[in-house]
Parts: structure tokens; sequence; C-alpha cells
């Protein structure tokens, strides 16, 4: 068990009556137990607190009329790593035994084309042994093929377009590797997180596959070790996972994230 402080500091101006939806708690799953948490808010706010989905994602709401808005969240999180000894072992699983409710994520989705990847994927990786190291080996493709660069793409920004472009930051690398797996028949979804030890420290995209029976959870940009990850969202993609999702006009003054 790993004991880690995780928090984030945002600030915006609102203009005019806005309603916010942040994705920014530590999730509960069996990977993590929260102990300690808070969200303040200046000025103070009514906000509502809610579980999105089967997989502990606690999501806050609240309307802000206009005003300079300041949100902070603190948690600690009590971490118990996946440890995994032979990862030779981890096969992939035949479609037809594959769970119902890991199906949706086979499917293309806005920002992983895995549609338009398929003849790619197969060419590229199609003759690897199937399994754990099928994964690893296009995540490995992946950080020798791209160029990590901050500000190198946008919110229209997809797999595809990050593969001509061989650029881009943590979401555009777990988008193309989500894409490429499902492309080869791995169920794969993203996941939104604090990460110890990135530097600079931000909201970090993993993603997982699925493999034998579980979600076994990677990450393509290596940037930050597996088991120092929190996770907050999980979604198709980074669209299911934004950390906050606003309805009115409001505008990001300051953000810091940190996990320590």
């Amino acid at each position: 068990m790993t004991r880690i402080q995780v928090g984030c500091s945002l600030s915006y101006t609102v203009t005019q009556p806005t309603s916010f939806l942040f994705n920014i708690a530590a999730a509960r799953t069996l990977q993590q137990t929260i102990g300690e948490e808070t969200l303040q808010l200046n000025p103070a706010i009514h906000f509502e607190t809610f579980t999105l989905g089967t997989e502990g994602i606690q999501v806050y709401r609240l309307v802000a009329e206009p005003c300079e808005l300041q949100l902070q969240y603190h948690a600690q999180v009590e971490l118990y790593p996946d440890r995994y000894d032979d990862t030779a072992g981890i096969i992939e699983t035949d479609f037809q035994h594959l769970p119902y409710e890991v199906l949706p994520y086979l499917n293309p989705s806005r920002y992983c084309e895995s549609d338009r990847l398929a003849h790619f994927a197969t060419r590229l990786f199609g003759n690897i042994p199937h399994g754990y190291s099928r994964v690893t080996e296009i995540c490995d493709w992946i950080n020798a093929n791209l160029d990590y660069q901050a500000g190198s793409s946008g919110e229209s920004t997809s797999a595809c377009d990050v593969l001509i472009q061989r650029v881009g930051v943590c979401r555009d690398y777990a988008h193309l590797a989500i894409a490429l797996c499902r492309a080869l028949c791995i169920p794969a979804r993203y996941i939104s997180g604090y990460a110890l030890g990135l530097q600079p420290p931000d909201f970090h995209g993993f993603f997982e596959a699925y493999l034998g029976s579980r979600w076994y959870l990677f990450d393509a940009t290596r940037m930050a070790p597996i088991e120092g990850f929190v996770r907050i969202g999980i979604g198709r993609d980074a669209a299911d996972a934004s950390f906050a999702t606003i309805i009115g006009t409001a505008a990001l003054t300051t953000m810091s994230v940190w996990a320590q």
C-alpha cells in the first residue's frame, strides 16, 4: 500500500450564470481507497456530489453566478497498485468470451477512430504474440515514434491526426494506443488521474486494456510510474473524462495539480 496526497487548484472568471461538472475527485475503486477528502469553493457555493456509472467516479456539480470562482480539492489516497510478475501469461480474450460490459470499448469513438486504423494496426502488430506483450509493443512503438510536446494538439485532435503529425500530449498518446488496441479487437478505455512523479505536474491520461478477465493499466508516454497513478475518470476517450464540463461562460485563469 502507498499513501499519496493528491489535489488541484482551479480558478475561473465567470461572466454569466454557468453550470459546472468537475471530474477531479479520486475514484472509489478496488485499487484505491479515499481517506481525508475536501472540496473548498470561494465564494462558498452549494454543490452536489454524485457517483457516475459503475466505476466509482465521483463528480461535483454546481451553478455559479458571475464571480471569480476558486476551487481547491485535496484527498489522501491509499493506493494498492497492480502487481503482476508473469506478464507472459496474460492473454487476450476471444471476442465470444468478452463480458457484455466491455464490448462498448471495442467501438470507434470521437477521438479513437479504430475503424480507420485496422489495416495499419494489423500490419504492424498482427503477428506479435497476443496478450500483454502486444499491448506493451503498441506502447513501445508509440513512445518511439511520437514526440511529446505541450500545446501541440487541441480539442479536435484525434488518434488519426496524431498518427499523421507524430506529435502530441498524454491524451493523444492514450488515444492512439486505445485506437490501435480496438482495431486489434482488444477492448481499451481512457483513464484520467493524478500521476506521482509527473513533470510538470498535471492531470494525466493513461489507458486500460482488457486482457484475460480484467483491466490492465498502461502509459504510452512512460512519464509516470503505473504504481503511482490515482484514478479519477474512465471513458471511451478523453471526451468522457474531462476534468471540467462547462455550460455557460467561464474562462480558466489558473490551474495547479499535485500528487506527492
